[in-house]
C-alpha cells in the first residue's frame, strides 16, 4: 500500500503522489471495500482543488460501481452572494480602487460583475495577495483602496494578519470571507444530499487543524478524513473514508499529515479570530448559514469598508437566466453540472450565468474544461 496512512508517514522511501502502480493498487482497494460495504456510498469533498485533481487526472474513472464522489460548498468564489458582489461594484463605481483576486473579477452580481464595472470606467485591479493591495494603497494615498476579500480560512488569515500589523489610512476591507465548518453542518443536515462521509480540505486544515472536526463527527455521526490534493492523496482519503463507512464508525482521520496537524497553525488562528468574528450569512444559492461569514471586529472598524462607506448598490435588472442556474444545488451536492440546462450553452466561462462557471475551483468550469466524468 501507499507509504502514508492516517497520521503516519513512512521514511524509508520518498513519497510519490503520481505513481500509476500505487493508484491502481488504491483503486483495487476501493473496489474491495465497496464489495464489503455492498450498498451505494456517497462521499463529498468540500474543496475545488479536490475537484480539479479528480477531473484533471480522471480519478472518477477509477472509482468502483456504487461509489459517488460529489463536490460540496468548497469554492469560496462560488458561494459569494450576489449582494456582496453588488457592494464591490458600487464602491468601484463611486470612485474607489477596488482590488480583488482574479477569480472574483467576472463573477456576476445582480446585474453586473466587477469586470463590467471596469469596462465602464471603474478602477478595478486584480491582485495575488493582500499585501499587494496594501502596497497599492501606499502608492495612491489620495485614493480610497478597498480590498474585496474572498476565500475561506486559508486566505482570511493573511487578511487578518495585514490588518493586525497596520495598514494605510486609505485602505479598507470589504469582507466576503467564509468559514467552512458551519456549511458542512448545513449539508450534513440536508436529507436529499444523503452523504456518508466527508473529505475535508487539507489546506484549510493547515490553519484550523483537524481536531476542529471532532464536534462535527460526534454530532452528525459522519466520518471525516482530511485529505491533500495530489491524485494519490485524493484516492487515499477516499480509501480511509470507505474503511470508516465499512466499519460503521463515525471517525476522524488525518490523511494529510505532511501539512496538517491536530492543533493547526495556532499563531494564524490567534490573528484570524482577533480580527474577524463569525456571523450568519447567505451562501450563494445554498442557504443562510449561522456563523459561516467572517466580519471584521469592532476594534478594526476603521478599516471595515461597510462601516467606512455608505454603500447603496444600484443593482439594476437581474439576468433572467439566473433563476434557471443550478449552482446552489451543485454546491450542496444535490445536482451535477451537466444536469443544468444552461451548462455549456447559455452558461460558459466567457459568458457565465452562475459563479460555478467562473472560478477555477468552480465545479461547472472544471467539468467543462475536463469533460465532466471521463470514462477513461
Amino acid at each position: 500500500m501507499l507509504q502514508q496512512r492516517g497520521t503516519q508517514m513512512a521514511t524509508e522511501a520518498p513519497l510519490q503522489f503520481r505513481d500509476p502502480d500505487a493508484a491502481t493498487e488504491l483503486a483495487d482497494r476501493l473496489e474491495e471495500l465497496m464489495n464489503e460495504i455492498s450498498e451505494p456510498v456517497n462521499v463529498m469533498h468540500v474543496c475545488g482543488s479536490h475537484e480539479q485533481a479528480i477531473a484533471k487526472f480522471g480519478l472518477r474513472s477509477l472509482l468502483p460501481d456504487g461509489l459517488s464522489v460529489r463536490m460540496g460548498p468548497g469554492c469560496p468564489v462560488c458561494v459569494t452572494n450576489m449582494p456582496e458582489v453588488d457592494e464591490a461594484v458600487s464602491l468601484a463605481e463611486d470612485g474607489a480602487i477596488v482590488v480583488t483576486y482574479g477569480d472574483m473579477y467576472r463573477v456576476p452580481g445582480t446585474s453586473k460583475s466587477l469586470a463590467d464595472a471596469s469596462a465602464e470606467g471603474a478602477d478595478v485591479e486584480i491582485i495575488y495577495s493582500v499585501s499587494e493591495a496594501v502596497e497599492l494603497a501606499e502608492e495612491h494615498p489620495e485614493r480610497e483602496v478597498v480590498f474585496f476579500a474572498t476565500g475561506f480560512e486559508t486566505t482570511a488569515a493573511p487578511t487578518a494578519a495585514v490588518l493586525a500589523a497596520g495598514v494605510p489610512d486609505n485602505f479598507s476591507v470589504l469582507s466576503a470571507h467564509k468559514y467552512v465548518p458551519p456549511a458542512m453542518e448545513v449539508v450534513a443536515a440536508l436529507p436529499e444530499t444523503d452523504i456518508d462521509g466527508f473529505l475535508a480540505a487539507g489546506h484549510a486544515a493547515t490553519i484550523t487543524g483537524y481536531e476542529l472536526f471532532e464536534d462535527f463527527v460526534d454530532e452528525y455521526q459522519i466520518p471525516v478524513v482530511v485529505g491533500g490534493f495530489e491524485p494519490l492523496d485524493v484516492l487515499l482519503g477516499i480509501e480511509r473514508l470507505l474503511e470508516l463507512i465499512r466499519d460503521e464508525r463515525a471517525g476522524l482521520e488525518n490523511a494529510y499529515p505532511r501539512c496538517v496537524s491536530e492543533e493547526g497553525n495556532t499563531a494564524a488562528l490567534d490573528i484570524l479570530w482577533d480580527v474577524f468574528e463569525p456571523t450568519a450569512g447567505e451562501w450563494r444559492g445554498i442557504a443562510n448559514i449561522p456563523d459561516a461569514n467572517l466580519i471584521i471586529r469592532e476594534q478594526y472598524a476603521d478599516y471595515d469598508a461597510r462601516k467606512r462607506f455608505d454603500i447603496e448598490p444600484d443593482t439594476g435588472a437581474a439576468n433572467p437566466l439566473t433563476e434557471q442556474c443550478l449552482c446552489g444545488d451543485i454546491m450542496a451536492g444535490t445536482a451535477d453540472p451537466d444536469e443544468c440546462a444552461l451548462f455549456g450553452e447559455e452558461c460558459t466561462p466567457a459568458n457565465p450565468v452562475g459563479a460555478c462557471m467562473v472560478s477555477s475551483e468552480g465545479t461547472c468550469k472544471i467539468w467543462l474544461e475536463y469533460g465532466g466524468r471521463p470514462d477513461l
